[in-house]
């Protein structure tokens, strides 16, 4: 039954009206296009498609339609919010989210430490336990 329908891309990220990212930090990227609608900008940055980094979030100018596609987001060290009110910005929620789901494989939330307070392990670690 769901032959034909189309996944919403915008269902993967959570939305702020009205707020803007100020990068501080000015190695972090930031690129834009104009593109009619945010559903476009969502599918650009769920697939990274031409840009040179990793797509965290994306703001969408309303009043230019312009996507404005960012390698940070709003928990990122180095960035400032801003609001203004001809801006809509969209964070992929696999990254702001601060819950598991399942065993944590594609978790790429900014918790570090154990229920219980302990530092967890480096995923590039094999010390204390092995992968």
């Amino acid at each position: 039954e769901s032959k034909g329908k189309r996944r919403n891309p915008l269902h993967d990220f959570r939305k702020t009206g009205e707020l803007m990212l100020i990068k501080v930090n000015k190695t972090l990227e930031v690129k834009t296009k104009l593109l009619n609608t945010t559903e476009q900008c969502a599918k650009r940055c769920t697939r990274n498609k031409g840009l040179s980094f990793t797509c965290k979030a994306f703001a969408y100018d309303r009043v230019t339609k312009r996507c404005h596609w960012l390698s940070f987001n709003s928990l990122t060290n180095g960035v400032r919010k801003k609001q203004d009110h001809a801006f809509d910005l969209y964070e992929k929620k696999d990254y702001v989210r601060n819950c598991i789901i399942g065993k944590g494989a594609d978790y790429k939330g900014t918790i570090s430490v154990t229920k219980s307070g302990i530092q967890c392990q480096a995923w590039n670690s094999m010390i204390p336990h092995e992968h």
